[in-house]
């Protein structure tokens, strides 16, 4: 699933300020893509580990918001094929999820994620991760 932007065919997937969303439950999804839309961010969307895989090979995004609980994989499992894939490896991805404990904040490192926030994350937040690294990587 793709974001309207996406749908109408106006990604632009040059935008300094392109966000992947990887999140299975479509309300969280809608809520947290409109949020940002509002805040000037282009968004692409993506229900599971292989959309969310194949999204991130077409359009290069500047960040990816990856669950770590998705359909069809883990998020740590996307996350290690996106960093083995040269096409995807040097997006930063910010693992979320609503699991608690230090050991889902090691496994999403591990995996190759730069960092992990326990959902719900007050949009604020996420905004400051994602303007965090979005600028280290200019």
């Amino acid at each position: 699933m793709f974001s309207k932007k996406a749908r109408k065919g106006k990604l632009d997937t040059l935008n300094a300020k392109h966000v992947l969303i990887v999140e299975d439950n479509p309300h969280l999804r809608r809520i947290l893509a409109g949020a940002l839309e509002q805040r000037g961010y282009t968004i692409s969307e993506a229900t599971t580990g292989d959309e969310a895989i194949v999204t991130a090979s077409k359009e290069n995004p500047k960040l990816i918001l990856l669950d770590l609980t998705l359909p069809d994989m883990t998020g740590t499992e996307a996350a290690r094929a996106l960093k083995q894939n040269p096409q995807t490896a040097h997006i930063p991805i910010i693992g979320c999820s609503a699991h608690f404990g230090s050991e889902w904040r090691e496994q999403a490192l591990r995996s190759g994620m730069v960092g992990y926030v326990q959902k719900p994350v007050p949009l604020k937040e996420i905004e400051a991760i994602i303007e965090q690294f979005i600028l280290l990587e200019r």
